[in-house]
């Protein structure tokens, strides 16, 4: 059901992107646009695990300086039949973890030492096992191609707006415009509607990751007891020096989110996550 969501989102995202192009009359400028967020993005894609772990200080760690945490990967990646990724440890009190690197063979999983401290063996077993699943069903991937077209459509639905106050939407091809208002409405509604598809895309790719990820673990509860402390253990202490750029990687988002705001949270709820868990170990 995800992979299909993830899907479709990502068809009505190319769709938002073809009918801005095309209301605005300008091909060539909606393929610059285009092109403009595919460099940035695969960039991004390319050097996204050194950029993030430079970001936090990460440092990697061999099996004889974590051999608990070394062990626990090395079995997962194995059971996921993937390489074993490097594992990295960054110094911070906010209990928290994430997975990066463009393939299966380029795979990362970084944990913080907040995180050690509060979960069991188990339950770190459970969030080591989600993030694994992320590098095997090459989520940096998925989420690079939203973020390419979220990028363009946000950066073409701009220069409508500039076009419309300054002139009207002029046209390179055959059919261009529409009035000032209908440009200026729908490039608005156009980006913002990118940006919850994008979100949504994360949203059901961490679904995606906790299902592998119980099943990998072996014990569903495992995940669960986790999210449940790292929750809690996020709210005592977030990470505001993270980069909100980065929270889609985290397994819970690190910065603390209320009310209206958890609305464009980029993880699902927590109470969500940990429910889809435990109706997955009770009915085993």
């Amino acid at each position: 059901m995800n992979h299909a969501k993830t899907f479709l989102l990502m068809a009505v995202l190319t769709i938002i992107f073809v009918a801005l192009g095309s209301m605005m009359g300008g091909k060539s400028g909606a393929m610059i646009a285009f092109l403009v967020a595919l460099v940035m993005n695969l960039v991004s894609y390319w050097f996204s695990d050194k950029i993030v772990l430079k970001m936090y200080g990460a440092q990697e760690v061999s099996e004889s300086d974590a051999p608990q945490l070394y062990a626990i990967v090395s079995s997962l990646s194995q059971k996921a039949g993937i390489p074993m990724p490097r594992v990295f440890v960054i110094e911070n009190d906010s209990p928290n973890a994430f997975a990066t690197g463009r393939n299966p063979a380029n795979g990362v999983v970084a944990v913080t030492t907040g995180i050690t401290r509060i979960l069991s063996r188990d339950e770190l077993e459970g969030v080591l096992a989600h993030e694994i699943s992320h590098i095997k069903h090459r989520d940096i991937l998925v989420q690079t191609v939203a973020a390419t077209l979220a990028g363009a459509i946000t950066m073409i639905a701009n220069w409508a707006r500039f076009a419309a106050f300054f002139g009207g939407s002029s046209s390179d091809d055959d059919n261009g415009g529409g009035n000032i208002f209908s440009v200026i409405i729908f490039s608005m509604l156009a980006a913002f509607a990118a940006m919850l598809i994008q979100l949504a895309i994360s949203r059901s790719r961490e679904y995606l990751a906790d299902d592998g990820g119980a099943q990998l673990a072996g014990n569903p509860l495992y995940l669960a007891g986790a999210l449940r402390k790292l929750n809690a253990g996020v709210a005592r202490s977030p990470m505001n020096d993270a980069n909100p750029s980065t929270a889609p990687l985290f397994i819970v988002n690190p910065f603390t989110a209320r009310g209206v705001l958890a609305l464009f949270s980029t993880h699902p709820p927590i109470e969500e996550r940990i429910r889809r868990l435990e109706d997955m170990a009770y009915k085993r």
